[in-house]
């Protein structure tokens, strides 16, 4: 796979930054928009670095205390340090390079697992040897595994026991809750190493360029495609994050200058994403670079819902959540235990849209938490969030552009570039964006323009004062609980159903789950099939975020000459009350 895609190497100038308004960031000379954050260093493009070697760099910057857990079962309390951490990397690292699997820079290793303590360390070992991290959702079927391991080129699979089955036979595997593999991590028994050689990261020469990840999305078309993101893309990400935490952790030591530990605040973040999630991924990895405890919600504590992610943040003094919308309409309904969590600062929001109601309900329920909009895409990272006590209280904005990204908004129907208060579709560019999508070049330059801007399909303004509005979903992707459910394959598995003539899907409005999947069904002449019916031969072959959720029966779906489903007057006519019969 090329490095060479169409977004490779498109990174902010500072031209924009000069001409552009103080308060809006827009530049009319060049129509984009530009961070009204402080511009975040980052190291030279061609520098050979990779995103474990520079996480090793922060922690030096700021050694965390060898006692510190690095990673935290929510369940059992059980925890790795960050000497282990870092030693169980350069061993399994070593391991994997030399081993019959030899792995090295480009292969791809396809990771079918839930969250585990091991799986970051699996994450940082793969990535030091140049090799590509593909993780997936492990809720998938068998035959959506095959789908997304074809797509990848995977050579090598690490699941669990659970998963395994679901893997094509012809995949090596290798199984994470097996002995073998623990005995990877700790070759030398459970005993530490006190040697600083060995907590290092094995330094191979990897271009920044090169694929760190492929993650999978649906785009803005609704068709699964593999897009790859480079190592630049998380050193950037977060070097920003890193960045705020400096000027944080200096504004606490100027307010109280008889600290005895300064620059040390403890971060315990519960990460509240999937590690396979875009979001979980990055904030996986990020936790570790900024030296902070993350609390990992592994099964016995995933299964109890609601309910364990408050039991676990209280009971480990949570000070930051990574959460998706679901779990902040869920917290702030949360009213059996009314648990305070006087320990918790901020909530990192994102993946979805959150509603208004629920974010100022949240604010309510905890008036000392930070609610933390971000917004972002596979395809693009981290593109706004928010930051300050400025910013908080901003109901429905997903904060400012992220430091070292520009965007611009673009007319739907000119595709020129719009001001400040006019809706368009977002297109950003910056160090943080995908180098395309793996092995189709259809996908890529419907993405990407000449320029290397990258069109993420949503509808956004910018206010006046610099904050950025996602006001709808142009893409046809509905988001479950923020999770990625692609209409196209939904239809497909419906019109093999006897009974059903033709179908569509659309996303539903639901308060907890944001969007569930709707399906408009068109029945044989005669045919009483029902409702629960077709629910329920959906869910036997698909995913259970993306079962259809609520089936309408119409009489016709209205399509183009080309046979394209006509989304938009279909949705036009269904909130106007409209038959489709008439179409």
């Amino acid at each position: 796979m090329s490095n060479d895609a169409p977004g490779s190497g498109s990174e902010t100038t500072g031209q924009s930054a000069a001409m552009a308004d103080t308060r809006t960031g827009y530049c009319a000379a060049t129509g984009s928009f530009r961070s009204l954050r402080p511009p975040v260093p980052l190291p030279p493009p061609d520098l050979p670095l990779t995103f474990p070697s520079f996480a090793l760099s922060l922690l030096q910057q700021s050694p965390p205390p060898s006692s510190r857990p690095a990673l935290l079962d929510a369940a059992t309390g059980e925890a790795v340090s960050y000497p282990a951490f870092l030693s169980q990397t350069r061993a399994l690292a070593a391991t994997l390079g030399r081993s019959q699997l030899g792995l090295g820079r480009g292969d791809v290793a396809f990771v079918l697992a839930p969250a585990r303590l091991d799986v970051p360390v699996l994450y940082f070992a793969l990535l030091s040897l140049g090799a590509v991290v593909s993780p997936a959702n492990p809720a998938l079927t068998a035959a959506e595994v095959e789908r997304l391991v074809s797509l990848s080129g995977a050579s090598v699979a690490f699941a669990v026991s659970s998963t395994a089955a679901k893997l094509p036979a012809n995949l090596p595997v290798v199984l994470l809750d097996s002995p073998h593999f623990r005995s990877l991590l700790n070759p030398n028994g459970d005993q530490e190493s006190s040697d600083a050689a060995d907590h290092a990261v094995i330094p191979i020469p990897i271009p920044q360029s090169a694929t760190a990840t492929i993650q999978y999305s649906s785009g803005t078309t609704g068709r699964v495609k593999a897009a790859a993101l480079p190592h630049r893309s998380f050193i950037a990400m977060s070097a920003g994050f890193h960045a705020h935490a400096l000027r944080q952790r200096r504004r606490a030591d100027d307010t109280n200058p008889s600290n005895k530990s300064p620059g040390q605040h403890h971060q315990i973040t519960l990460l509240g994403a999937p590690m396979f999630h875009s979001m979980g991924f990055f904030f996986t990895l990020n936790g570790i670079a900024l030296g902070q405890t993350t609390v990992v919600m592994t099964e016995p504590a995933a299964q109890a819902g609601l309910r364990g992610v408050m039991e676990a943040a209280e009971r480990w003094g949570v000070t930051e959540m990574m959460a998706a919308p679901p779990l902040v309409v869920g917290m702030a309904r949360e009213m059996r235990h009314r648990r305070l969590l006087p320990a918790l600062e901020h909530v990192i929001c994102g993946g979805a849209p959150l509603p208004d109601s629920a974010a100022k309900q949240f604010r309510r329920r905890f008036p000392h938490v930070d609610l933390c909009m971000g917004y972002g895409s596979t395809e693009a990272g981290g593109i706004s969030r928010m930051i300050g006590q400025d910013e908080f209280p901003i109901i429905g904005s997903a904060g400012r552009i992220t430091e070292n990204v520009e965007v611009k908004i673009i007319d739907l129907v000119t595709g020129e570039p719009l001001s400040a208060g006019k809706k368009g579709e977002l297109c950003v560019r910056g160090p943080s964006i995908m180098t395309g999508y793996v092995g189709d070049d259809e996908a890529n330059a419907a993405a990407f323009d000449s320029e290397g801007w990258l069109k993420t399909g949503d509808l956004c303004y910018i206010d006046q004062d610099g904050f950025l509005f996602v006001v709808d979903r142009l893409k046809e992707l509905i988001k479950y609980k923020a999770y990625q459910v692609p209409p196209a394959e939904l239809e497909l598995v419906l019109q093999t159903l006897p009974e059903i003539v033709d179908a569509a899907v659309m996303p539903y409005p639901h308060e907890e789950a944001g969007q569930i999947p709707m399906a408009l069904v068109v029945r044989q002449p005669g045919s009483k099939v029902t409702e629960a019916q077709v629910m329920e031969h959906v869910a036997k072959q698909v995913a259970p975020y993306k079962k259809v959720r609520k089936v309408v029966f119409v009489d016709c779906i209205p399509k183009s000459p080309a046979g394209k489903i006509l989304r938009r007057q279909l949705s036009d006519t269904l909130q106007s009350g409209g038959h489709l019969s008439r179409l």
